[in-house]
């Protein structure tokens, strides 16, 4: 569902008003100065002046309280549409994220052979265990920040930002990846383009366990003038690896979530395997 267009402001008061007072003018200089006509027009004009004038004030102060209170229901209405859109990609990337871990490790696991089988199977179920209960614990935190009427006291789960890719990246190494992470110079980098790094690497990363499965994974963070550019590179699949299919709402995502700051991401097949490059504006160095 699409918000309602933002209020316009109209009030025609005024044109009614200017168009009365004209004809009253007309009708002042049509009377001559003998008769009875030239003492009571001038003083029906006046008065119909004061009507009319004393009449738009109040015809326009109710159309700007009018409009106000329709503005305030707009922006209402806006913000509630675009937090249910955030929300909604919180709790997509929740359980996208946790349900991805589980079937990549499971799957994984399912592969191996030999005399290793029976203690990685176990590994599997210790590390599908815990991803199931932080995916649980994620979901809790979201349903109680959605049912908690006063923000203040609302359990927010903080901000990520750049001291968290290590463990984002090596949270992928249970899966079988090979992850890399190349970090430049950076200088001053603004929390929002932190946050956002965070997501696109994590999504990356995701994504990759999910259609290339064990492979080698480079992560790149460098910085290029005035923007912080990402790319997340992987070499591929390996031997008969079956690809996962998700629901193709991460690069969607992940595509908005760079759009609000202006930036840019490309991504595309890059020899046997998918790269991602995402270009991010930030003025903070």
């Amino acid at each position: 569902m699409t918000p309602p267009d933002r209020p316009v402001w109209r009030s025609r008061a005024w044109l009614v008003a200017c168009a009365v007072l004209v004809v009253a003018a007309f009708a002042l200089l049509a009377v001559g100065a003998d008769g009875p006509g030239a003492v009571i027009v001038p003083v029906l004009v006046v008065a119909t002046a004061i009507g009319v004038t004393t009449w738009t004030l109040i015809r326009a102060r109710q159309r700007r309280l009018d409009y106000e209170a329709r503005l305030t229901t707009w922006a209402a209405e806006h913000a509630t549409h675009h937090e249910r859109l955030r929300i909604a990609r919180e709790l997509h990337d929740i359980v996208s994220h946790g349900l991805g871990v589980i079937t990549l490790r499971a799957s994984a696991a399912r592969r191996v052979r030999g005399d290793v089988r029976e203690a990685e199977r176990e590994q599997a179920l210790i590390d599908i265990e815990q991803a199931s209960r932080d995916a649980v614990t994620e979901l809790r935190r979201m349903l109680a920040v959605l049912r908690d009427t006063d923000e203040r006291g609302a359990p927010l789960r903080p901000v990520r930002n750049l001291s968290d890719l290590p463990a984002i990246v090596e949270a992928t190494r249970p899966l079988g990846l090979e992850p890399q992470l190349t970090v430049g110079e950076l200088g001053d980098v603004s929390p929002g383009v932190q946050a956002t790094v965070c997501e696109i690497v994590r999504e990356a990363v995701a994504n990759t366990a999910r259609y290339a499965g064990p492979t080698l994974t480079r992560v790149d963070l460098r910085r290029d003038g005035d923007a912080i550019v990402v790319t997340v590179e992987d070499d591929g699949p390996r031997g008969d690896w079956s690809p996962s299919r998700g629901a193709g709402h991460g690069l969607a995502g992940l595509r908005e979530r760079v759009g609000v700051l202006g930036g840019e991401l490309r991504a595309a097949p890059a020899g046997t395997g998918f790269q991602l490059i995402a270009r991010l504006p930030d003025g903070a160095w």
